[in-house]
């Protein structure tokens, strides 16, 4: 046989025919306008075998309960093509299905078997949408093992043992990695599956990371870092782009004076007079007087920084609080480490608490904590010591 609807025709006059197999024929059925007109005591018939597609729902006995449409090239239930509402058993093992078909036009499904298809994610609404079947057999497809499987796996949970087969026949073919997996042994965490939770989530760790490197940057003063390096590159870019007779880096003096201005009448008093006077006459650099007019205070500090041979910092708790003085601080320190030279004196003038030094000078609390520095004795009698041993950890014969 070749034209299902011509052997619908054979048996409109069979008023007694129930069951009908037209297996393993070449039966097909292209949906034109041949109209199908099946025996009404027709209630079994099988198709198994044949070359049926989807055409095939708009071609069938309105009264059928065991409906058999094994081995055959159907790819879709179409919705609405079919009102069988009498049937109870259907069996579309070994087609081209792609999902689970629905059952608005078998309100009365009771049994099945969807077998060695094509499915790979089942609908998870199946029982939903067909409330009255008992058991469904879906097993021997080429299930691929994602989270859109996760709803349908959690189904058979619910189904109470519906699924025929389970677990054995119900195996994941795709990704290659989970091939022959059982679909029992497949999870997949919620947070894997869930994209809004992934999205809140990755959200939550990034603010929480955000604010680790946040309170890390404050507290290890890494904006201050990047500002005082960034200020350093432009004053030498601007440097490399000015005029030759200003590059020259010539040491000019014998130290440059770091201070905060709270210690200024002991520098103005005390340091510069004692230095300046005698015949072994010291050279020093001071803001207030050899500060160039027009360049900005960043690079007056290092220009007079690269021009001293010493750098002399007078220590006492105005100092560690003075802003400016951080900056002079940090170059020179950049200076000993680009020359690998001991360009730094330290005056103690007053006794600075280590908790006081902020964490970004840890070469100055190491070196306050190995004491090396010259500390401003209170008795007189010990000044003119003082004086000697500064005057020598500067000595240095100028060109």
């Amino acid at each position: 046989f070749e034209s299902l609807p011509k052997v619908s025709t054979m048996t409109s006059r069979m008023k007694s025919l129930k069951y009908l197999d037209v297996s393993r024929n070449l039966l097909r059925h292209e949906g034109a306008d041949a109209q199908c007109r099946w025996a009404e005591s027709l209630t079994r018939l099988n198709l198994s075998s044949n070359q049926l597609t989807d055409a095939v729902f708009g071609c069938l006995p309105v009264n059928i309960k065991e409906l058999d449409l094994q081995n055959n090239q159907i790819t879709s239930v179409p919705k609405g093509m079919a009102e069988l509402k009498s049937l109870r058993e259907l069996n579309l093992a070994l087609n081209r299905l792609a999902d689970l078909p629905g059952c608005s036009g078998f309100t009365s499904l009771e049994f099945l078997n969807i077998e060695m298809n094509s499915i790979l994610t089942p609908s998870a609404d199946f029982f939903q949408s067909c409330p009255r079947v008992r058991e469904l057999q879906a097993g021997h497809n080429p299930f691929k093992c994602s989270c859109d499987l996760q709803e349908f796996i959690r189904l058979e949970k619910q189904s109470g043992g519906k699924l025929f087969g389970w677990p054995g026949a119900y195996m994941c073919e795709y990704p290659e990695g989970m091939r022959g997996t059982q679909l029992k042994d497949f999870h997949l965490t919620e947070l894997a599956c869930n994209t809004m939770l992934l999205l809140v989530t990755a959200l939550l760790l990034t603010l929480v990371l955000v604010a680790v490197v946040a309170f890390l940057c404050i507290y290890l003063d890494v904006p201050w870092y990047v500002r005082m390096t960034w200020q350093w590159t432009q004053s030498k870019r601007r440097a490399w782009h000015s005029h030759p007779a200003e590059r020259q880096t010539d040491l000019q003096f014998h130290a440059f004076i770091s201070y905060s201005e709270r210690d200024s009448l002991w520098v103005k008093n005390e340091l510069i007079p004692n230095l300046e006077k005698g015949e072994d006459c010291v050279r020093l650099c001071q803001h207030e007087r050899n500060f160039i007019p027009g360049k900005t205070i960043v690079e007056n500090i290092i220009n007079c920084i690269e021009k001293s041979y010493k750098s002399i910092f007078v220590l006492s708790p105005n100092f560690v609080q003075s802003e400016w003085c951080h900056y002079e601080l940090y170059f020179a320190h950049h200076k000993l480490f680009s020359e690998n030279s001991n360009s730094l004196i330290l005056i103690l003038l007053e006794p600075i608490a280590p908790y006081v030094i902020p964490d970004r000078y840890h070469k100055l609390k190491a070196l306050m904590a190995k004491r090396t520095y010259l500390e401003w004795p209170k008795e007189k009698s010990k000044h003119a010591l003082f004086w000697a041993n500064l005057r020598a950890a500067i000595s240095f014969n100028l060109p």
